[in-house]
């Protein structure tokens, strides 16, 4: 999915994982897979001696419509063929969320995303490995919209942002973005600050192309010093905070998760623009 309406109240989605073998093993639980919109799932790389495709052989998949056909009037008929038209539909309960203290981990960044969140935020994810467990930590937080990206590409989180903050003025908007991909677009906070638009974004700031790093491992690659330097946004460090100010827009930078959780509730609720730099 690249756009999906969750959080309490709202249906319960399970999202396909994204390491090949936990997908695998997610998928093969099913006996059988409905296609509606959406081609046969993949995996995300491709890794020698290991299967692209994320089906076994024992799971049925069927094709109920294509992208360009009636998905929702093909499953409501599929609902009412076999009688399930009338099921009350299974909704995310709303789950008490308190902000973490203590050291900076995954857990405790999502755990502090999810407290935080005010009704009807629209998140755009683009966090890559930095935000593994913020699906499953804000399944019951406030009801928002979360924002993803397209196939393999980065990039796209602080422009998604900004289309998001333009096309809705009257909601908060958090951009959870990848220091590494943000560079590629860094002139959208020029353009959040100039059009003064409710965008928070959070700059996760491990200086690498940690996703590659980990995808060099998968393939069974032994990278020597000067290949893996590519991967490493260093020498030198980018300060994200001083980037963030000369275009115009306020920054600071969270040393810890009391911090970071004070400064993202700040900016949530500022209704302009702002950046939290996170060093990992």
């Amino acid at each position: 999915f690249t756009r999906l309406q969750r959080g309490a109240g709202r249906p319960m989605v399970e999202r396909i994982a994204y390491v090949t073998d936990q997908a695998i093993q997610q998928l093969s639980a099913y006996a059988a897979i409905i296609l509606a919109g959406a081609p046969p799932p993949v995996s995300f790389f491709g890794h020698p001696d290991r299967p692209s495709v994320l089906t076994s052989e024992s799971t049925e998949v069927f094709a109920l419509a294509e992208p360009e056909q009636d998905c929702a009037g093909a499953l409501m008929a599929l609902a009412e063929l076999v009688g399930a038209a009338q099921t009350p539909p299974q909704v995310q309960a709303r789950e008490g969320c308190s902000n973490p203290t203590g050291d900076i981990t995954a857990g405790a960044l999502a755990a502090a995303v999810a407290a935080s969140l005010p009704d009807n935020t629209i998140v755009v994810d683009e966090s890559i490995t930095s935000g593994r467990g913020m699906m499953a930590a804000t399944a019951g937080a406030a009801p928002h919209d979360w924002l993803v990206n397209t196939g393999g590409s980065i990039g796209i989180g602080m422009p998604l942002s900004v289309g998001a903050a333009v096309a809705c003025p009257d909601r908060p908007v958090l951009c959870l973005e990848a220091d590494g991909s943000g560079m590629y677009t860094l002139q959208a906070l020029w353009t959040a600050a100039r059009e003064n638009l409710n965008i928070t974004v959070v700059v996760f700031a491990n200086r690498a192309y940690a996703i590659l790093k980990g995808e060099l491992a998968n393939a069974g690659l032994n990278a020597g010093p000067k290949a893996l330097d590519m991967l490493d946004i260093g020498r030198p460090d980018i300060d994200w905070v001083m980037l963030a100010q000369a275009m115009g827009v306020p920054a600071t930078r969270a040393a810890n998760l009391e911090s970071f959780a004070a400064a993202l509730r700040s900016g949530l609720t500022s209704g302009g623009p702002n950046l939290i730099e996170l060093p990992l």
